[in-house]
């Protein structure tokens, strides 16, 4: 087999000598030299020398470094110094490292208004852009380094589209913010809650002001197991990033030292010729929904899993997240469900003694390829397992949930599927009067009016892929929920999607959407909604007659941008349940 006989080391960390023209080694510059070799070719490398080049680096693999590095974001305004450290690893490592960047945004500063409709838009640029580079600069491999929401996935999309040798990093969690005398542990999550802690006058304004001004220290990620660290944690199961890398405070040394290795690793991968898609095989996702569960991650992974595995060309729908979620339980006692914070469980080993115990008990795919060009048994094995007395991540005897939190709903308000997110805190069944908003919006300035009462269900519509367009998170809406004291009391329902802050009764991405026509835009005041988590079921207590009645007075509104990367992400694309992605259903003639 290809990947046999390999070395015990973590990877080869150096290439073997360039051949000289006479003995040209063109499988570790497949692409490059395209660009770059012979007299022809003179005036590429006349535009590389006065970035650096010399001429001796031409005869190496060029390494790009996609860097999400900004301003923006504190996810993001570290990721420069980590793209040096990718550079130095690849150059190190016999390459030659050319860094550039791509965009990035912040959900937790544009969340609630109309810039997030851009949010998940983004992980399309994003892809698009690394695509862009790496594609027309002919470079052989790369490491792309993300560090919020969207430009993870993104990454890894542009890594499967691409299918040449590269590696994700992971740009790190946030250390917790505290307020001198609290004992609490901040992070974004504390502060959306404590806005509606606020609306329903439970926090002063100077309380609401010590919370804002403390919850975020420094670099780095949201600091629960929200969607930037599901995803790191899923991109690491899945083979794509090294292993260790998911678990790791973006401020700490551990995460320079990842993202060298992250350079080195692309060489060993180019001398081996593996590549993404060697790697993100159907049971690679599979590794990645298993260890989702365990963590009881966002319900974005869902979305981005699918999208993730539409660009590496694997079969994967989200009724494979319901068959892997009845024998995989919650384990991590994680926020924004459970108590800790990422870099708690960081501090004890972070997720790999909780993979080796999956893999220990048959729920994970030892015998999948990884970054490191070895399986991920055999990266595992000197794993040493959790310190005693340790209370984030439970036995699999006692879990926390014996199944999966992740519960896909079908139904007559869900012909094609919805996904909720179900603890067990939150209790498995809910019925309620039904309080349609055609925005997020709209939604939110009844709860902070107090115009939402125990038992009522909210509906936020219009909010999909299209209809938004750009599929909002609805983190302020369900965070001002809790603020309120109604988590126990009320459901939330939407063709939008979630934080991975999230947590309560909540169910997204409903299909098809309600711009498409889907039953939740007939959804009327005061109609009652069933989730039942048990029964896999979302319902409208309508006879089949009346709902086809009002499906036929319907009327389709009219699109809220006709030009823009808005309007052309809402004409390409895709449903929810197939990952919302744009490359898929293109016309091609």
């Amino acid at each position: 087999m290809l990947h046999e006989g390999l070395p015990p080391t973590r990877f080869a960390t150096t290439i073997a000598p360039l051949m000289s023209k006479k003995q040209p080694k063109p499988s570790l510059r497949p692409n490059s030299a395209i660009m770059l070799d012979g007299p022809d070719r003179a005036p590429s490398r006349a535009m590389l020398y006065p970035t650096g080049f010399k001429t001796s680096d031409f005869e190496k693999p060029i390494i790009g470094v996609a860097s999400t590095w900004s301003n923006v974001t504190p996810c993001n305004m570290h990721i420069d110094l980590l793209a040096q450290e990718a550079e130095r690893g690849a150059n190190k490592a016999g390459g030659k490292a050319i860094i550039f960047n791509t965009i990035t945004i912040s959900d937790g500063i544009s969340m609630g208004t109309e810039g997030m409709k851009y949010s998940l838009v983004s992980r399309e640029v994003i892809a698009d852009s690394i695509e862009t580079v790496v594609g027309c600069e002919c470079m052989d491999g790369f490491v792309a380094i993300g560090g919020c929401d969207k430009n993870m996935p993104a990454c890894v999309m542009a890594m499967a589209r691409m299918n040449r040798p590269s590696v994700f990093v992971y740009g790190g969690t946030i250390l917790p913010g505290c307020i001198t005398g609290d004992p609490r542990k901040l992070d974004i999550v504390s502060v959306f809650e404590a806005v509606g802690a606020h609306a329903n006058d439970k926090l002063s304004d100077k309380g609401l002001q010590k919370i804002e001004s403390c919850a975020i220290p420094g670099p780095g990620s949201c600091g629960g197991m929200y969607t930037a660290n599901t995803m790191a944690s899923a991109i690491e199961a899945m083979g794509m990033s090294l292993p260790g890398s998911s678990a790791q405070a973006a401020v700490s040394p551990a995460k320079k030292r990842d993202s060298r290795e992250a350079g080195e690793a692309v060489l060993n991968l180019l001398k081996r010729n593996i590549k993404p898609r060697d790697i993100m095989t159907r049971k690679a996702f599979e590794n990645a929904i298993t260890v989702v569960i365990a963590l009881g991650g966002s319900t974005n992974a869902v979305l981005h899993l699918l999208g993730m595995a539409s660009a590496a060309k694997v079969k994967l729908s989200i009724d494979d997240f319901t068959r892997i979620g009845r024998k995989v339980p919650v384990i991590a006692d994680l926020k924004p469900s459970g108590k800790y914070l990422m870099s708690e469980l960081v501090a004890i080993g972070g997720i790999q003694p909780m993979m080796k115990t999956l893999l220990c008990a048959g729920l994970l795919h030892g015998d999948c390829m990884t970054v490191t060009g070895k399986t991920l048994a055999q990266n595992l094995r000197s794993v040493k397992p959790y310190p005693k007395g340790q209370q984030i991540i439970k036995s699999l005897k006692k879990p926390i949930k014996k199944d999966s939190h992740l519960v896909v709903l079908y139904g007559n308000l869900a012909p094609e599927g919805a996904v909720a997110k179900i603890t067990g805190k939150e209790g498995l069944r809910f019925t309620g009067n039904a309080r349609p908003f055609d925005s997020e919006e709209k939604a939110m300035k009844a709860i902070l009016a107090g115009k939402i009462r125990k038992g009522d269900v909210i509906v936020i519509r219009y909010e999909g892929p299209k209809g938004g367009p750009g599929m909002r998170e609805m983190l302020g809406p369900t965070s001002a929920i809790m603020g309120a004291g109604l988590g126990d009391d009320v459901a939330l329902i939407t063709d939008g999607r979630f934080s991975g802050g999230t947590h309560g009764f909540v169910v997204g991405h409903i299909t098809p959407e309600a711009y498409n026509g889907g039953p939740l835009a007939m959804v009327r005041e005061g109609d009652k909604i069933t989730i039942n988590a048990e029964q896999r079921e979302l319902r409208i207590g309508i006879s089949k007659a009346e709902l086809k009645r009002r499906t036929n007075s319907w009327r389709k509104p009219k699109p809220h941008y006709q030009t823009g990367v808005l309007a052309k992400y809402a004409h390409l694309v895709t449903s929810a349940s197939e990952g919302a992605v744009t490359d898929t259903k293109l016309n091609l003639g």
